[in-house]
Order: structure tokens, then sequence, then C-alpha cells
């Protein structure tokens, strides 16, 4: 073997550990001889000297290919089953190239799915031992694995990769037989490749700097669940509400966890209970929320309307109560109906919730006065959203609901909605306009009167998604 290799970049890279090796035994060679010549000049057995020399030599010889053959780095696959590497030639060339070998062999290797599942073991040696060996002999690849400890066994739960033609009901009934209880399965994404405690920093890093994440947050720490803020007194009657208790409560599918306001949170999983582990990561991030108060992005936009004039948009809280309330001193009677469906004295009575970042997202029009002419809000609705926009009388037909209408959709979208609705009377024809102008799919459920629009972003979502995987693979 050559002392000179080539890295992967090409350079040389001289093994200077084996240079002196090999100097090493050339000298203690040359000393050896020596000895030899010295020995049989003065006719001290130098003849037995080689002799044993001369054996000693093929046995160290042999015992050095044994040894390499049993402890090399890299086994025979016929011992192991493992695939045999890829050649050099296709390792080697351009950057990148190898990694696209590498992946080549991987697709042809079978296509295959990710599968979420949990399952309830006994906590007993050998449990989740069984259990691998009975996904092992499906070909499944566990690529992650969490322990959520019960008063009576451990809920494991995995994220698998399996071949293509193996169905989830294949898969459950290999674990069922494996001493399994109760198993949840269900398709995964690339999503769940993160590991557990880099996406919970994540969402913490996310609730750290806009309460109104919280809900979200939540949503994607617990996967697919209803969450409901319920504030400490109804609005518009002032009646205190029942709320959690300080500690929070965990009933089965449901948990309820005080909020940070003094309100109530409730969230619930109908299909899978709760574990005491996902309770205490819910807990935890709504303490994080407490702790910090009350906080929105302060970021804003300048946006010019077609006559020339400019306004500001950005993120209100309550902070921008009075302004709201003077708005709404502004607006004729009509506008404040078809915008509240109801009396148009109580509309100030839900502006503090509707400015809460705790219920969801508000943006605030206002011109260089700082005049508030408009308010759009992406309201948190258990699993659904939804938009509601009141745009000052003299400032409307300007494209001033259009625009903060677009904005609130991408944040719904950036905050994996699946949809957004709106509600509002059949002959606001303006919102109907604004709606069919965002180029989504639009379901329509006309009631009464009431029009309630719904625009389904999933589409949207998956279509991005997998133009993004095309990237990816370079298509």
């Amino acid at each position: 073997m050559s002392d000179v290799t080539r890295a992967r970049n090409g350079r040389p890279v001289r093994h200077w550990r084996r240079a002196v090796v090999g100097l090493a035994a050339l000298l203690a060679a040359a000393a050896v001889a020596d000895a030899v010549a010295g020995s049989t000049a003065r006719g001290t057995g130098g003849a037995v000297l080689l002799a044993v020399t001369a054996a000693v030599l093929p046995a160290a010889v042999g015992f050095h290919t044994w040894w390499t053959r049993r402890h090399g780095h890299a086994p025979p696959t016929s011992d192991t089953g493992a695939r045999p590497s890829l050649p050099a030639e296709r390792l080697a060339g351009p950057a990148g190239a190898g990694e696209a070998d590498v992946a080549g062999a991987g697709a042809m290797a079978g296509a295959t799915v990710l599968w979420r599942m949990r399952t309830t073991v006994k906590d007993e040696p050998g449990s989740l031992a069984a259990l691998c060996t009975a996904l092992a002999a499906h070909r499944v690849d566990i690529l992650s694995l969490q322990t959520h400890p019960l008063a009576e066994g451990t809920v494991d739960e995995f994220l698998l990769r399996a071949p293509e033609e193996l169905s989830a009901t294949e898969i459950s009934r290999s674990v069922s037989d494996a001493g399994g209880s109760e198993t949840w399965i269900e398709r995964g994404d690339a999503h769940d490749l993160v590991d557990a405690p880099t996406r919970v920093l994540g969402l913490a890093t996310r609730t750290a700097l806009d309460a109104a994440e919280l809900p979200l947050a939540l949503r994607q720490l617990l996967g697919r669940c209803t969450i409901r803020s319920l504030p400490a007194t109804a609005p518009g009657s002032g009646r205190v509400q029942e709320g959690a208790p300080v500690e929070g409560a965990l009933e089965g599918t449901v948990m309820r966890l005080r909020a940070p306001e003094g309100g109530t949170i409730t969230v619930e999983r109908p299909y899978l209970p709760f574990t005491p582990t996902e309770f205490a990561r819910a807990r935890a991030l709504v303490e994080l929320d407490t702790r910090l108060g009350p906080r929105i992005p302060r970021s804003q936009d300048v946006l010019t309307l077609p006559e020339g004039n400019d306004l500001t948009v950005r993120r209100a809280d309550a902070g921008d109560l009075r302004a709201a309330k003077a708005m709404h001193d502004r607006c004729s009677a009509r506008t404040l109906s078809m915008r509240y469906h109801g009396p148009v004295g109580d509309a100030d009575r839900y502006l503090k919730h509707l400015l809460s970042p705790r219920f969801g997202r508000t943006l605030a029009a206002q011109t260089t006065s700082g005049r508030l002419v408009g308010l759009g809000h992406l309201l948190w609705d258990g699993d659904e959203t939804e938009i509601a926009l009141l745009v000052e009388d003299e400032w409307q037909r300007r494209g001033i609901g259009s625009e903060l209408l677009r904005r609130l959709v991408a944040m719904a979208g950036e905050a994996g909605c699946a949809n957004v609705y709106v509600v509002t009377q059949s002959s606001n024809t303006g919102m109907v306009a604004a709606m069919r102008a965002l180029d989504l799919p639009l379901d329509y459920q006309v009631e009464e009167g009431t029009l309630v629009i719904t625009a389904r972003l999933d589409a949207v979502a998956a279509h991005r998604a997998e133009g993004a995987e095309g990237v990816s693979k370079g298509r």
C-alpha cells in the first residue's frame, strides 16, 4: 500500500506514522543482519541463528495475515449481511458526486415510507427488544424512539422507515404479536425526522418571540389536537368563568392548563390519550410563556395605496385598545354590523379579546399621523382559523382590506393551518372579491343570509412540499 493516499478534496495525505514504523523496521532488520553476520564470522552459532530467523519470519507473516483478516475495519459482507460498498471510482470525482451515487444506491434498494407509531408495552426487561426484533423481521428501520413511562407499563413512540409495500395493519399485527398493546400508527413526513429536543427548543424560541405562537406551539408539540382558549371573564358580559388549577389537570385525552392571563387552555386529542410526559412538556411551555409576559414582534411595513398615500402595517395588541375604540366611533353602524354580525353597541366589548395575542394575531393599518384605519384578525378557533376584517368607512375600496387579508392568509400558511374561513353577509361583495383574488380553492356555505367562505391552504402547502422535494432530488 502506498504511503500517499487521496483525500476527498483531491489533496495528498501522507501517513507519517506508517513511514516512521517502516524506518524503524528497516533499522531493526539492519541490526539483526549485523548480529547474524558477526556471529557467523566468529563461529558462535551463526548457522543456528540463521535457521531460527528463517523459521520465525514465515510464522510472523502468517500471524499478521490472520490478525488482519480477523480484526480489519471492513469485515467481509458475507459475514454480516451488509451491502457491498460502492466502487472507489464512483466515490471519486467532482464534489457531491459520491453523495449522489449513494443516494442512487439507496433508491435502488426499494421505495420506503415513514410511519409514526405508539404502542404500550410491559415495563420489564426484553419487551423493547422483542418489538425491535419483530420490526426488523419486516425490514423496518427504527429512526427514533421516545419512551413515556406510565404507572403500569411504558408507551414507546417510534419513527419508522418501512418498505412501501408494508401496510400499517401488518406493522400493527407484528407489534401486537411481540407484546405491544393499544397500538396507534399513522403516516409520517419529513418534519418528523427532527429529534424531540430540537423540536421543543424551536417551539420554545417561537413562543418566546411572539405570545400568539403558544397555541400553535402546543399543537405542533402534541400532534393533531384541538386547542381552545377560554378567557378568565366571558367577552361581553364580564362574568368570571371557571379556570384550570394552577398545576393543570390531565384526564385521558383532555388536558387543561392555566393560561398566562388567568384563563384556561384546553387541549383535546380524541384519538390518543396524553401521557404524563406530554403533559409536563406542555405545562413547561405555558410556564415559559407566563414568565415572559405579553409580547409581539415590533416589525412594520409600509403600504402605498393606489392614490399615493402611505400606510404602516404592523402587529397590534392590547396597547392599541384605545385607538381601536376610536376607529369604532368613526365607523358607520352598517360597517360595524357587517363585521360583528350583532348589536352594534356590543362591538367595543370584544376588542380586548380580539387584540389579545393569546387568541390569535392582529394586523393594524395606520396613517403617518398614527390614526388607526384598519384591523385584521387571525383567530385560533379550536382546530380551525378565522379571519375577520374591519376598515374605516372613508378608507374602504382602496385595497387596505385585500392587503390585510393577503398578509393574514400568509401568516396562517406559515403557522401550518390547513384552511381559513371568513364569516360575512351575502351582500358583502368586497369581501367575496378579496377572497377570490387569493387564487385559492374556496368553499361557500350560505345560511340565512350569512356567508361562510373557506379557503383551503393544505393544497398549496402540499404543492410547495412537492416542489421542494423535486428540487432536493435535482428534478
